[in-house]
């Protein structure tokens, strides 16, 4: 059964493949090094396994992987591995509406005053919802 509001978005260089289908595209090389993970990615991934919980899971993780399916290539193609993530879990908490976007957009400028106030760096960009 098809789902009226999935918007799968096609590659403009991908010949009909979905953006999220670069298995054999020529997009430059693959960063093979191992590092350690930073502790926001940390944190996305023990959210992630949060919500995704098998007693009261907030939603799949099917969910996850059709959220980021249908990013733009823009999108899809400027952020990092966990920045999908993180930007797919923040969609899913307001599409289950676990939240509003409101909330959520309140609760990230509250924190992003108390980072900058205790002199971190606080990025100005707006991630797309």
């Amino acid at each position: 059964m098809s789902n009226p509001q999935r918007k799968t978005n096609e590659r403009a260089d991908g010949g009909g493949r979905a953006v999220h289908d670069i298995g054999g595209l020529d997009l430059g090389p693959v960063d093979r090094h191992e590092h350690d993970l930073k502790l926001w990615e940390k944190r996305t991934d023990a959210m992630l396994m949060l919500l995704t919980g098998p007693k009261k899971g907030a939603f799949k993780i099917d969910a996850l992987r059709r959220t980021i399916e249908d990013y733009s290539q823009q999108d899809y193609d400027s952020i990092g591995y966990y920045d999908k993530w993180i930007k797919a879990i923040r969609n899913l908490v307001v599409e289950q509406e676990i939240l509003t976007q409101e909330e959520v957009e309140r609760r990230m400028a509250e924190l992003a005053k108390t980072h900058a106030k205790a002199g971190r760096k606080v990025s100005k960009q707006k991630v797309s919802w």
